[in-house]
């Protein structure tokens, strides 16, 4: 059986609109995951927020808040049933044991028992990597193993398949070998 490992934050569920809305509502701005060109957030907010924009992600509560993307729960429930699915995030301070929540609440059929913490995504064994950070998507890439990207402005650059929902990445997984 194949390991599909699976990002959390942006392919599974939607960090970006919860992140964001609470950043617009400190700073008065208009913030949205389709105005990033490029993975440092930082460089898209207000000069007197800056790298401030990541301690929003140390929020108690907000990874427990996050929407699952649409169909993701469904597609999930029914790659499971033929293939070992992992699930890889990173994590800062509260967010570990949110995410294990969120994947009690969400995913009780995967569970917290597949969920790996990993900065470093390409050291985990597993067949394909699906994911949103190009820096992740190129090290699994390097890897030589299959790499394949939630289709984001920010990471077009990086030389992998794309999907741009979960029902695209079903049938896009129908036809790998």
């Amino acid at each position: 059986m194949k390991t599909l490992l699976i990002d959390m934050d942006s392919v599974i569920c939607d960090l970006m609109s919860e992140w964001h809305r609470r950043y617009n509502y400190d700073y008065n701005d208009d913030l949205s995951v389709e105005k990033l060109e490029c993975w440092r957030s930082e460089d898209y907010v207000k000069n007197e927020c800056g790298d401030k924009i990541y301690e929003y992600l140390d929020q108690p509560g907000l990874f427990l808040k996050l929407k699952p993307l649409p169909d993701a729960i469904e597609v999930l429930e029914r790659l499971s049933s033929v293939y070992d699915v992992m699930i890889v995030t990173s994590s800062r301070t509260y967010a570990y044991t949110e995410k294990e929540q969120w994947v009690e609440k969400h995913l009780p059929f995967i569970g917290k028992r597949n969920l790996i913490f990993s900065h470093r995504k390409e050291m985990i064994r597993g067949d394909l990597l699906f994911d949103d950070a190009p820096h992740n998507l190129i090290a699994f890439k390097n890897s030589g193993r299959m790499a394949i990207a939630m289709n984001y402005r920010y990471n077009q650059y990086v030389d992998v398949p794309r999907v741009n929902n979960w029902l695209e990445f079903e049938e896009w997984l129908s036809t790998w070998k």
